[in-house]
């Protein structure tokens, strides 16, 4: 498959999947409605987070607002487009893992454009284990490009290793 439309089908896959779920959750839920999908392990709730990252920067003036949870993050992931287009050297894994973060990150930016918040409804407690914010399907999206990343970098630096 040609490297550049592997790189849209991922990022357009990504954003497309993750506007719908949002689409549907927002068409289908009253704001802080909850149901259990595994019993109470697994909750669909949904709230509308004014912030970034657990709701962190909720509360700062809009003008900062403006420059870090959109402009910023615009950019950067503009960026990395950038960067993955041109350099023809990322191996496969890097290169899926930068598009899944390219497009769960402007899903997320697109919902900050439109709606000044990002939509959230999952939620994962599994008693005192392991327990997450409300997230949602872009989330998703970028901590698996990220654990793809770091994966991939291990995998390179074993490769570089045993090469020696």
């Amino acid at each position: 498959m040609n490297r550049n439309l592997l790189i849209a089908l991922i990022v357009i896959g990504n954003l497309a999947v993750d506007q719908l779920s949002k689409i549907w959750v927002r068409a289908n839920f009253i704001y802080g409605e909850t149901k259990e999908l595994i019993g109470d392990k697994f909750v669909m709730q949904y709230v509308e987070n004014k912030g970034a990252f657990l709701g962190m920067g909720s509360d700062m003036n809009p003008t900062l607002h403006f420059i870090l949870l959109k402009l910023l993050p615009l950019l950067v992931l503009l960026y990395v487009v950038y960067y993955i287009v041109k350099t023809k050297s990322l191996d496969k894994l890097s290169l899926i893992a930068f598009s899944c973060i390219v497009g769960g990150g402007l899903a997320n930016v697109i919902d900050r454009f439109l709606f000044s918040s990002v939509t959230d409804f999952f939620f994962i407690d599994l008693g005192g284990v392991f327990k997450t914010g409300i997230f949602n399907v872009a989330d998703v999206a970028v901590t698996t490009g990220m654990f793809m990343l770091i994966f991939s970098n291990f995998i390179m630096k074993k490769k570089k290793d045993t090469s020696n």
